[in-house]
């Protein structure tokens, strides 16, 4: 019985396939933890749900941002962009079910005997376990419910960007979808930065990495997230873990096996395509 957790997927149907087959992975043994952004930009969104979707109580999946923009194109809300290649698993004569089997996963994942906490973007310093925990309990509760509209069509901006219990509603509900799917950086005391989307080491001072300043969870559990690829899994201190390394960009799916910390790594079918001159790796970033 092993615990694998993977990066970021992105609709790169293949790569997760290969992915598990290096490790000859077992739905009724194992279970596979998935860091969010299923779907978008990769070619397979549509096989990438059908089959998390079959796994059944064997996947533990956080939701990301780009699977929360799927909810909203689906809902008429937000427009779907060629780019992220969702139009066959829209027009799939399943895509209700699946849809809302999505919408009901949720967005933060915690094993007390493992102290392992996985969200997307990752955990603001300033939530302890119980208040992550609480947040992402709200945001799933409208999510799953029959107002989830409502929600999708408020949850797109950048305010507030600063966490007090005081807040109620959509704001609060919008705070904590932020922190927890859309988040990279944070000024010194933790308010969140909605706007930089720089590389690592090159963000404008005072704004530093979310997982740079001390909070209480990255105390006594180990965080794994997804939806920063530029860090290439590099770069975070101890006990916190960056999965997402751009498989959908020409970069590679990445899998940790939690038991021995083993890494398995699938190049990206794009990057093949890249090195065989089929596209270029301009043209990788650049849809």
């Amino acid at each position: 019985m092993s615990t694998y957790l993977i990066g970021d997927v992105h609709g790169c149907y293949d790569e997760l396939h290969s992915l598990l087959q290096q490790v000859a992975f077992d739905a009724e043994k194992d279970t596979l933890w998935l860091t969010g952004d299923l779907v978008a930009r990769g070619p397979g969104s549509l096989e990438v749900l059908r089959y998390m979707r079959s796994l059944g109580s064997a996947v533990r999946m956080v939701l990301g941002n780009h699977d929360l923009h799927l909810l909203a194109v689906f809902a008429g809300i937000s427009r779907n962009k060629p780019k992220d290649r969702l139009t066959p698993l829209l027009e799939a004569p399943d895509a209700d079910e699946l849809i809302n089997w999505l919408r009901r996963q949720p967005l933060l994942q915690v094993d007390e005997e493992k102290k392992l906490v996985m969200a997307h973007a990752g955990i603001t310093p300033q939530w302890d376990i119980e208040t992550a925990k609480m947040c992402a309990r709200e945001v799933e509760s409208v999510l799953s419910s029959d107002s989830y509209p409502l929600f999708l069509d408020a949850m797109y901006g950048d305010m507030p960007n600063n966490w007090t219990p005081e807040l109620t509603g959509l704001a609060r509900l919008r705070f904590s979808t932020n922190a927890l799917t859309r988040m990279r950086y944070c000024f010194p005391n933790g308010q969140l930065d909605m706007i930089c989307k720089d590389a690592p080491n090159s963000a404008p001072p005072p704004l530093k990495p979310w997982f740079t300043i001390a909070g209480p969870v990255a105390r006594d559990y180990t965080i794994i997230f997804g939806h920063w690829a530029s860090l290439e899994g590099k770069g975070t201190p101890e006990g916190i873990i960056g999965l997402d390394t751009g498989c959908c960009w020409g970069g590679t799916l990445t899998m940790l096996r939690w038991e021995d910390r083993q890494l398995f790594i699938q190049p990206s079918n794009r990057l093949q395509a890249s090195e065989a001159g089929e596209i270029t790796p301009a043209a990788l970033r650049s849809e």
